[in-house]
């Protein structure tokens, strides 16, 4: 006898939710707790209230709800921000729930199990989730608005204040587990004569230009910093010299090569490129100005070059 295995996708905005809520006795008990329905929301409403720290939201939900539903795995996604979290081991038969509030997706919450949930189940993870849209629309709102503090406007890479906590960690690691890491400074060539000839409006379109070019030639391992200016700091996990040589003489390549129409202009636009690569035991400050010094190098050295400290 073959076993179909439930599988169900369902749209669900905040008001269905809260429909959802009204269709279930108030008065009715939970297996697990055998305290009203009504009493069990408004705890699990003030148990999430207390954070906006995204996954300590989704892990305090789990907690919380797994008193009253069994089930095998938990699941939330939000593709457009990048977001996954699991918990369990996923089984057979699905639930899943495209939350949406005031037309804004707020992702996809997903509950497994080895049986099929009964509809009194469904109902109840239903008004369960009536506690959970709110808190996750601001855990949501408060990520967006953290990782847009460390963005840089005009280019859309990281900026100075990421590079700098970002740095530190990676040269602890680094230095900790004796593990290869490099770092690449680039600066734009004549970037004053491009602003000076064309005007800033085209200068700043060059430099996004140029920002995209790069993105497009690293692994989605490295990591991409203005540190002000005309001026970007690569960093390179994991890379020893070979590696990181071979990656800077990409991204200058890669800049060279590219078209830049800003403002209805053709410009021109290279770059020259510095490595360092972390010594044993070696500091931020260290490594960073090596890289610095590097740069320096091949911009002495006739520009649109790659040189190595």
């Amino acid at each position: 006898m073959k076993t179909v295995q439930q599988s169900s996708t369902r749209d669900f905005t905040y008001p269905d939710l809260a429909q959802a809520s009204r269709s279930w006795p108030m008065e009715a008990t939970t297996i697990a707790t055998k305290q009203p329905v009504a009493d069990e929301g408004v705890r699990i409403t003030r148990a999430l209230q207390t954070t906006l720290d995204l996954e300590e939201l989704l892990e305090t939900f789990h907690k919380e709800i797994t008193k009253l539903i069994s089930y095998t795995s938990l699941a939330y996604s939000n593709i457009p921000q990048g977001i996954e979290y699991a918990v369990g081991k996923a089984a057979p038969h699905t639930c899943t729930y495209h939350l949406v509030i005031a037309g804004e997706s707020l992702g996809e919450l997903s509950f497994t199990r080895r049986k099929k949930f009964t509809d009194p189940e469904t109902m109840m993870i239903e008004y369960l989730m009536c506690s959970l849209v709110y808190p996750l629309r601001n855990a949501l709102k408060y990520k967006h608005a953290l990782q847009m503090a460390l963005k840089d406007p005009l280019t859309g890479v990281n900026n100075r204040v990421a590079m700098d906590s970002t740095l530190q960690r990676e040269v602890e690691l680094a230095n900790r587990y004796g593990t290869p890491l490099s770092l690449i400074a680039l600066d734009v060539d004549y970037f004053k004569r491009i602003n000076d000839n064309y005007g800033h409006a085209t200068g700043d379109c060059v430099l996004k230009a140029v920002a995209s070019a790069a993105l497009s030639s690293i692994r989605s391992t490295d990591i991409i910093f203005r540190f002000g200016g005309e001026e970007f700091i690569i960093l390179l996990s994991n890379t020893d010299k070979e590696g990181a040589i071979c990656l800077a003489e990409r991204i200058r390549q890669r800049i060279q090569t590219a078209k830049y129409i800003c403002n209805e202009a053709m410009i021109v636009a290279t770059a020259s490129l510095g490595v360092a690569c972390l010594d044993k035991g070696e500091n931020v400050h260290s490594l960073f100005s090596r890289a610095d010094q590097a740069l320096y190098h091949a911009k002495a050295g006739g520009r649109n070059c790659v040189k190595i400290a």
